[in-house]
């Protein structure tokens, strides 16, 4: 199948997906713990009768129990040298289950890696291992391929990179959501589905996550953005124990056609179910669905850049946006100084406050002598993505830089920019079009600047051609006005608003750098700021600017409020506001001149903002600086460092930080402890700190939410005893005593592994150990840690610093 056919299948009426198939094999015998791949192998007719099953329930794509037949996950199992193998005959097994009628979807999901800069694993490394077992199921004759219950954004992109470069095969993907609409990552629907789509994915949506019921927001977020099918594969709602101690859910087949049957009117049209459910529910799902017609979705004009975790729409009549160009070390020598020592600083310090002043995406070049462009481009989007959500443009004049950075960066970028030169044109638009990034239309071309309008239209029309026949939309485009200095020729702003109103009847977005217009002549500010609101007038969509300039956004936004924008008025009132504490902060400083140098040169709140940005590259010297200036190790944990990691816990509770910022912090704060641990040992006053052991349970693979508790805990000074993944209950318990423990903490993140923390607690009891048994990951809950008789529950890493305080009487 190819991804025309699959387009054709899927717009003229609902297609159907099957049921779960761990749990329903656990049924059957499987054992958590054990390699299910090879527990398949050993028991195919376990297999094939449930895929029949789900091939009789009325399934229209089955999903070959392939889902952790990856290198890295067999590696676990000492299996990774048969990964041809399992996957193969893995296939052959489904296809011998059901027929010719039903098409077979290669299954993949995460690897259990964290890639940079959350762990240590390389973007090109995962690609790989992707690209791997895509290979080997392309090789076994799968009709398509599925990337499922992706918790990365990232890890996603990697995997669908990996199938488009084998394959022709349409891809589907759907990500796994956390009860706040988020990924543990902190991305949206909104953005996955941006994101995903762009990439070239066949279709989007959600997998396990909870039942319908909690997905329906999520659902219509993606619809309301993407034109791609929208997947919905929910679990049969909440897991709980029953009498037997065995894992069930709290829907029922009636109740969970119900709620499909509202993400069907929310836009889903390729439906299934996740854990809990069983060819029973598919089957009630299709008897009750099948002659519902797809719901017809309009197609979004819309343009959407993204971040990993957050969406900027725009229209060509909405409120004018400025992209800050300050992140650029042309004519900054010490931004140049500070890139050539390696350092980030003044670029994060950029982006923060770019973001602070308004603009709506911020422009990263790294284009200088010195240093290896294309290794820093890397790091900055790296390190610039755990200060601020804002969209990114990649400027650079390289196209290997350019390439690199469109497939490493974790959201849909702009790109600045793409002109009719021949290398640009012929290189760079396939590039755009293969990463699905949006791009800024030069109209320049190798014979420079165009000597009139005409021409100007010409190679604008030219390169919108050559886009649209790469399978770009009009929306993927952004012209720019291609601004020139009046002071040489007079007609040049009317020149660039003529450009700005006729790309705005074609329904082009446009763009413009203002400096360049009052080149050479004296008080340029009000001649920037006065064509910008000419500009905007005829339709201008957004410039690249300074946004720490006052006159020009406040003129800027007064156009809007004036040509009434929606919610321009709030805006502008928001930005006045701004203005206005900004002076007041800077009115008291002058009023305290000697306290503010003394509170700027103390390096004591130095250390707390570093913790709280994530600056892992000044904490080291600042806290060595505070300790020469006689502040004690005690004072700085106490006073500055655990402030400071309250804060960005309080911060990760509110949603303001996600789960890159809160191991940035984590970790920043780590490499202050090891300088202070020396001396804080010396100091102790014999009190021995708590000790905890921590363990992922038996079965489970997952150490994400695991491996943050650890790094958090050590921050707070407790002794940390890490047992790793898969871990036995015998192992969890008999290390309890032997390490003499008070806390037993527990992390789950399938639902199939969960009934595994009831063993633990039951065994604790059974030898009257005193430690107190704490459990937490993605499917548990407060009432099922009740339930099992745990003596606490968190809900993430900071949650469990608070919940053992409480528990230690703290």
């Amino acid at each position: 199948m190819n991804r025309e056919e699959f387009k054709q299948l899927t717009e003229s009426r609902l297609i159907f997906l099957d049921g779960s198939t761990g749990a329903n094999l656990m049924k059957k015998g499987m054992l958590p713990g054990m390699c299910p791949e090879q527990w398949m192998l050993d028991h195919p007719e376990a297999v094939i009768e449930l895929q029949k099953a789900y091939a009789e329930a009325g399934t229209d794509i089955i999903y070959a129990p392939t889902f952790t037949a990856n290198r890295i996950k067999l590696a676990e199992y000492g299996l990774a040298d048969k990964i041809r193998e399992i996957n193969m005959q893995l296939v052959r097994l489904s296809k011998q289950a059901v027929g010719e009628n039903v098409l077979v979807a290669g299954d993949i999901t995460m690897t259990g890696k964290q890639l940079k800069p959350i762990g240590d694993f390389e973007f090109e490394e995962l690609i790989g291992v992707y690209k791997e077992q895509i290979g080997y199921l392309v090789e076994a004759g799968v009709d398509l391929l599925v990337i499922e219950t992706m918790m990365s954004l990232q890890e996603a992109r990697a995997a669908l990179i990996a199938a488009k470069e084998i394959c022709e095969l349409p891809v589907m993907v759907s990500m796994t959501f956390e009860a706040d609409g988020r990924t543990l990552f902190g991305t949206d629907g909104q953005t996955a589905a941006v994101v995903l789509e762009s990439l070239g994915a066949s279709a989007v949506g959600v997998n396990c996550s909870a039942g319908p019921d909690k997905m329906l927001q999520v659902i219509q977020s993606m619809a309301a953005v993407c034109n791609v099918p929208i997947i919905a594969k929910p679990n049969a709602g909440l897991p709980s124990l029953d009498e037997t101690g065995n894992t069930v859910f709290d829907m029922d087949q009636e109740t969970f056609v119900y709620h499909m049957k509202e993400l069907i009117q929310a836009g889903a049209s390729v439906l299934g179910g996740c854990c809990g459910t069983t060819p029973d529910f598919i089957a009630s799902l299709v008897s009750n669905c099948e002659k519902i017609k797809p719901v017809r979705r309009e197609m979004t004009k819309k343009r959407y850049l993204t971040s990993e975790r957050r969406t900027v729409a725009f229209g060509l009549n909405d409120n004018f946006m400025v992209v800050g160009e300050r992140i650029n070390p042309t004519g900054k020598k010490k931004l140049q100084e500070e890139l050539r020592n390696g350092k980030m600083d003044m670029v994060l310090d950029f982006a923060e406050e770019q973001e602070a002043c308004g603009a709506v995406v911020l422009d990263v070049n790294m284009g200088m002598s010195g240093i290896d462009e294309k290794e820093m481009m890397l790091r900055a989007l790296e390190e610039i993505g755990t200060v601020t959500s804002l969209p990114l443009a990649i400027d650079s004049s390289h196209i290997g830089v350019m390439e690199a950075a469109l497939r490493n960066y974790p959201g849909r970028a702009l790109i600045n920019s793409i002109s009719y030169e021949k290398i640009k044109f012929e290189e760079l638009l396939p590039i755009a079009a293969q990463y699905g990034a949006m791009f800024i239309l030069l109209p320049l071309s190798d014979e420079g600047l165009p000597k009139d309008l005409d021409e100007k239209k010409d190679i604008i029309e030219k390169i919108v051609n050559r886009a649209l026949e790469l399978g770009m939309k009009k929306e993927d485009i952004i012209v720019d006005g291609l601004v020139t200095t009046v002071g040489a020729n007079k007609n040049a702003a009317l020149e660039t608003l003529e450009t700005i109103r006729y790309c705005k009847e074609k329904g082009y977005a446009t763009i413009c750098g203002l400096s360049n217009i009052s080149f050479g002549l004296p008080e340029r500010s009000y001649i920037n700021t006065t064509f910008l609101t000419m500009a905007i007038k005829e339709g201008l969509t957004m410039a690249i600017a300074n946004p720490s300039q006052e006159l020009l956004m406040s003129c800027a936004l007064a156009s809007d409020l004036l040509l009434n924008k929606e919610n321009a008025d709030i805006r502008y009132i928001e930005q006045m506001n701004y203005y206005k504490e900004q002076q007041e902060n800077t009115d008291r400083t002058t009023v305290t001149k000697t306290e503010t140098v003394q509170a700027v040169q103390a390096v004591g709140p130095q250390i707390e903002e570093a913790v709280l940005k994530g600056s892992k590259g000044k904490i080291e010297e600042l806290t060595r600086n505070a300790l020469a200036e006689g502040i004690t190790a005690k004072d700085l944990l106490d006073e500055f460092l655990l402030p400071a990691i309250n804060e960005v816990g309080a911060l990760f509770d509110k949603g303001k930080y996600f789960l890159p910022q809160l191991i940035a912090s984590a970790e920043t704060m780590k490499l202050s402890i090891e300088i202070l641990e020396p001396l804080l040992l010396q100091g102790n006053t014999g009190e021995k700190a708590a000790t905890v052991v921590i363990a992922t349970v038996a079965g489970d693979i997952h150490d994400i939410g695991k491996n943050l508790v650890v790094l958090m805990l050590k921050n707070y000074g407790f002794r940390v005893v890490d047992l790793g993944k898969d871990v036995s209950r015998e192992m969890i318990v008999d290390q309890a005593i032997e390490q003499k423990a008070e806390i037993i903490a527990l992390s789950a993140l399938m639902t199939t592994t969960m009934i595994e923390m009831k063993r633990v607690v039951e065994l604790v009891r059974e030898k009257k150990n005193s430690a107190k048994v704490i459990i937490g990951g993605a499917v548990i809950t407060q009432e099922y840690a009740d339930e099992i008789g745990a003596d606490g529950y968190a809900k993430d890493a900071a949650d469990t610093v608070r919940v053992i305080k409480k528990l230690l009487g703290e």
